[in-house]
């Protein structure tokens, strides 16, 4: 399971959301009884990010933008980075030597 995972990790795509107004179906107290099915459940198309790609699978694993790096420092971001910084032993924080 977990190789499966990981093939599908590495092979993710990046996508855009269309301009398009999205529908969300709303959801009731009986929603069971009106069940929309997954694959109806948003009716809007994901676009390749690079149009040379294709488009991406039910299956697929997708993102809409890149993880941010944690090793650089980005206070906007609130990612203390790792470099150039040394641990404090005795903290159990994000100064720690364990994160």
């Amino acid at each position: 399971v977990g190789d499966a995972l990981k093939d599908r990790f590495d092979g993710a795509s990046r996508v855009m959301m269309p301009n398009t107004e999205v529908e969300v179906p709303v959801q009731r107290n009986d929603a069971a009884a009106h069940r929309v099915p997954r694959r109806d459940r948003y009716k809007f198309q994901l676009r390749p990010h690079n149009p040379d790609h294709k488009t991406p699978g039910a299956k697929d694993l997708v993102y809409l933008e890149p993880s941010p790096g944690f090793c650089e420092k980005n206070p906007r971001l609130g990612i203390p980075g790792t470099h150039g910084r040394a641990c404090n032993d005795t903290s159990i924080g994000v100064d720690g030597c364990d994160s």
